[in-house]
């Protein structure tokens, strides 16, 4: 029986199975992560620019990637994950998938910026359980780099932001 040859597209549906660590309802695909998937011959290098330079999860998303890769035949020699800083990760990224997954999840997704936005906590965020406005930031520091904690007046609720980068 002959091999199928492994396609890009094929990387990208495995790398689909790869669930953030932090928020195990989004895949790096639909969080934005993965900035490229490159083939030559035998190899396959994924391109990846995280959340925070910082992030604490970056090297488990890193074997996670290798191990779906090899998934395809490919041996883990073979398969390199490339971190990038440059540009910056950008909540803009994220699928609308992913912001439907993050809302279903109860964090709130952050608002689209368009590239331009002045780094503040908004007192306001979207409520994720009664999708009130009548919020109020409680704590820029959430339980991750990349989270905010805010409190809905209406339905007396905490939830966390996923804070707009």
């Amino acid at each position: 029986m002959a091999m199928q040859a492994v396609t890009e597209e094929k990387v990208w549906q495995v790398l689909e199975t790869v669930k953030d660590p932090e928020i195990p309802v989004v895949s790096v695909v639909e969080m934005g992560l993965i900035r490229a998937v490159e083939m030559d011959g035998d190899r396959v290098t994924v391109t990846m620019t995280p959340t925070f330079s910082g992030c604490p999860a970056l090297e488990v998303m890193q074997r996670e990637i290798k191990t779906a890769v090899s998934t395809l035949n490919i041996p883990l020699p073979h398969i390199t994950v490339n971190i990038t800083l440059s540009p910056p990760w950008s909540t803009d990224w994220m699928t609308a998938a992913a912001r439907a997954k993050l809302k279903a999840f109860g964090l709130s997704p952050p608002p689209t910026h368009g590239g331009k936005l002045d780094i503040i906590f908004h007192d306001i965020a979207s409520c994720p359980r009664c999708d009130g406005h009548n919020t109020s930031l409680k704590n820029s520091f959430g339980p991750t780099l990349c989270r905010a904690i805010y409190y809905c007046h209406d339905c007396q609720e905490p939830f966390e932001q996923f804070k707009p980068l």
